[in-house]
């Protein structure tokens, strides 16, 4: 039986992504969906890291940490939208083993990273609004950098060790994924060997990182308010206050979601609740991300009013 299954396993060299279980009218619509929101999150994204990047009134830690946030929403959409849109118009919906694993590997690299991206800019916030005459020390570039860099190597632990133990699974031919997109409980669902200790890792590495980044995130938030409520004028307050609220938008979007997806043991039950969640994450959140931050930071744009201005004197 052993040796059975794992000729069935190497055998395996694609897999075919089943996507939305709709009527083809309602395909259509689907695709044109996609095809609107992912070039309003590139271009979203994009223009958002280009005016970070040539303002230099934007050269500070917050608006460093924005920009990268903004890679990383550019990054992980793309992982997932154009092979979604390439198998609305594709009739086999097919992508081969190797493509399904880098996928999850980057979509979980990159989506891993920006939740520990936002615990980061909580911290930011925290050491502006508490500690404002050490921030630029506590914030130095080489601390901003380091913070980054730090991000992206919890965020390619985790996706590290999610892909071995789910791509390590048997599938005995079974090769179709009940969703639009590599992920780990679709392929855990269509394994035909004992999943719980793949569950189990997923629900804990999913758990500690909600955990460990709300946790920097509430505390933050938490000595925040108390400084702000120290501030004697509304005005004062409201200002001071006024520069987390966009984080705090991002924060509970993100969040939010990937509770619902991974932090519940039941999470994986539900094929169809799961997609309707992760079109959130993969494409909503990204999308809303630059309009959050431009639309409710003045000094954004105020920095898109000065560049526009100088093109036009410049013409």
């Amino acid at each position: 039986m052993k040796s059975q299954l794992n000729k069935n396993y190497s055998e395996l060299t694609e897999f075919i992504l089943l996507g939305f279980k709709t009527s083809p009218e309602l395909q259509i619509l689907l695709f044109l969906v996609f095809l609107l929101i992912y070039p309003v999150i590139v271009v979203g994204n994009i223009s958002m890291i280009v005016v970070i990047k040539v303002d230099s009134r934007l050269h500070t830690p917050m608006y460093f940490f924005l920009r990268n946030l903004s890679y990383l929403d550019l990054c992980y959409s793309t992982v997932i939208a154009p092979k979604t849109l390439a198998n609305f118009l594709s009739k086999d919906k097919k992508i081969s083993y190797k493509g399904c694993a880098t996928q999850f590997f980057f979509f979980a690299l990159f989506a891993g990273t920006e939740g520990f991206l936002l615990a980061v800019m909580a911290y930011d916030r925290f050491s502006a609004i508490c500690s404002p005459f050490l921030y630029t020390v506590r914030m130095s570039q080489q601390a901003c950098v380091r913070l980054v860099v730090g991000s992206y190597v919890c965020g390619c632990i985790n996706s590290m060790i999610q892909t071995c133990f789910t791509f390590s699974l048997h599938f005995c031919g079974e090769n179709r994924l009940d969703h639009f997109f590599c992920d780990v409980p679709a392929l855990i669902k269509i394994s035909c060997v004992d999943t719980f200790v793949n569950e189990i890792v997923l629900f804990v590495l999913s758990a500690l990182i909600i955990i460990a980044a709300t946790t920097i995130i509430l505390v933050s938030y938490a000595y925040i308010l108390s400084t702000v409520l120290k501030i004697p004028s509304t005005h004062g307050r409201s200002k001071t206050f006024s520069t987390c609220t966009s984080h705090i938008t991002v924060v509970s979007l993100f969040y939010g979601t990937l509770f619902f997806m991974y932090a519940q043991p039941g999470a994986i039950s539900s094929p169809e609740k799961s997609k309707i969640i992760a079109v959130f994450y993969t494409l909503i959140t990204p999308m809303l991300n630059p309009l959050i931050y431009s639309l409710r930071s003045r000094e954004v744009k105020n920095a898109v009013k000065r560049i526009l201005l100088r093109k036009i004197s410049f013409h």
